[in-house]
């Protein structure tokens, strides 16, 4: 694991998952009611023993940056280190970076000078749990040139992610990324070859990237400096496939790319469940994130049902169900919260700040009284009206509104949005 560099990448302008990264990118989107996405690659780099991390950004990234900052602060008197490595103009480029491969080939100049044989490349906005030092023993004990994590999936998830096609010998053959679902029928009706998977069945008939890469040295610096592919998925991993040594590494845990808005709440949604195939708290590999030190929660005459409620809330005289109830949240009385997200507020509201909210007509920080809301995403530091019902009885899937907006069919109040009291949508 000394010989491993982490590299993981701190995402576009995530316009599928707006309004969520309007103020922020990706990674550091809050989920889980006490961690941000990026918490997930980090911590499982740590459980493997991997602490030399570079995070590549680019868009909204001071949040992610102070996040970074203020939760790894690793051992003084080791080598180890979590760096933020952010897009930069230099005399040799003039852009910002184009794609996952453009930001890697444009950070090389920084990570190249430490010594590593093998690159890990992870992307910030991913769920899951897994021990990378399986997937490097593997690259590493197949003779393998690139590795690339993949588990199998169904053909409505394979339309949004890079499909493999396998040879006898396990040796991956062909990648296409984000094929139609004529071209899947063609790939299915060809007969290719799965077999090298053991949890590929019928209901799950095809073999998907993960977006998980481990690199031999060699192969990654020739790969982005001789081509001049700006992604990995629809040109990077390609051309290697052609040239190089390229293996499946299959993996057959929970794992949900948490890109758009519906991916994001369902993610959260499943948290919820006694059964969920994921879970933040674990007894031998917790999911790290930055500790704040906050009371316990306290609930006067409340009712929850399977809900998570991380630390620092107060909620008084109602029903929470089904919901995930981020830090610092405070829910009034008479209101029902019902299969929603509410990621929570950076800071307590004072006496003195919620006066002279009160004297501009404003609504206290929070979830104010006898408020409804079910299958809403409430960003930090909103406001919510005393009487508002937000529960979208029309099914609306795309709108925008006072407020709020409402994409796949689920409302979004975005961070620091004022919801006036009485609205009802």
């Amino acid at each position: 694991m000394h010989n491993v560099l982490t590299l993981i990448l701190g995402g576009g302008r995530g316009t599928r998952l707006f309004p969520l990264t309007g103020v922020r990118s990706k990674p550091a989107v809050p989920i889980g009611g006490s961690y941000r996405l990026i918490d997930i690659p980090i911590s499982n780099c740590l459980h493997a023993d991997l602490r030399r991390i570079f995070v590549l950004t680019q868009f909204n990234s001071a949040s992610l940056n102070r996040h970074v900052a203020q939760a790894y602060r690793l051992d003084l008197f080791s080598p180890g280190f979590i760096e933020v490595l952010a897009a930069e103009l230099t005399p040799d480029s003039s852009d910002w970076f184009q794609g996952t491969a453009d930001a890697v080939r444009r950070a090389m100049r920084h990570f190249v000078q430490y010594p590593a044989e093998y690159y890990l490349i992870l992307a910030g906005d991913h769920l899951y749990r897994m021990d990378y030092r399986d997937l490097i023993r593997s690259h590493v004990e197949s003779d393998a040139d690139v590795t690339i994590a993949a588990q199998p999936v169904t053909p409505a998830d394979a339309t949004g992610m890079g499909i493999f096609r396998f040879d006898r010998d396990g040796r991956i053959v062909a990648f296409e990324e984000k094929p139609t679902e004529a071209r899947l029928a063609a790939i299915a009706s060809s007969g290719h070859d799965t077999a090298d998977d053991p949890a590929h069945s019928e209901a799950r008939p095809f073999i998907a990237s993960m977006g998980i890469y481990v690199f031999s040295r060699a192969a990654l610096i020739d790969a982005l400096e001789n081509h001049a592919g700006i992604d990995f998925g629809r040109e990077i991993i390609p051309a290697a496939i052609a040239q190089r040594r390229v293996r499946a590494y299959a993996f057959d845990g929970f794992w949900a790319d948490v890109g758009t808005v519906g991916s994001f709440y369902r993610a959260n949604m499943m948290l919820t469940q006694p059964a969920a195939p994921f879970k933040f708290h674990d007894p031998t590999r917790p999911i790290y994130t930055h500790p704040r030190f906050l009371a316990g929660s306290r609930f006067t005459d409340a009712t929850l049902r399977e809900a998570i409620v991380a630390d620092g809330c107060y909620a008084e005289r109602c029903t929470i169900e089904a919901s995930v109830v981020g830090i610092r949240t405070h829910i009034g009385s008479g209101s029902r919260i019902a299969r929603s997200v509410l990621l929570g507020a950076d800071v307590y509201e004072s006496p003195e700040t919620a006066a002279e909210a009160a004297r501009q007509g404003l609504p206290p920080l929070g979830i104010g009284r006898d408020v409804t809301l079910d299958r809403v995403i409430v960003d930090k530091n909103a406001r919510i009206g005393h009487g508002v019902s937000l529960t979208n009885p029309t099914a609306i899937l795309h709108g925008d509104g006072h407020g709020y907006y409402i994409r796949d069919g689920i409302i979004i109040v975005p961070k620091g949005a004022i919801v006036p009291t009485g609205t009802i949508a």
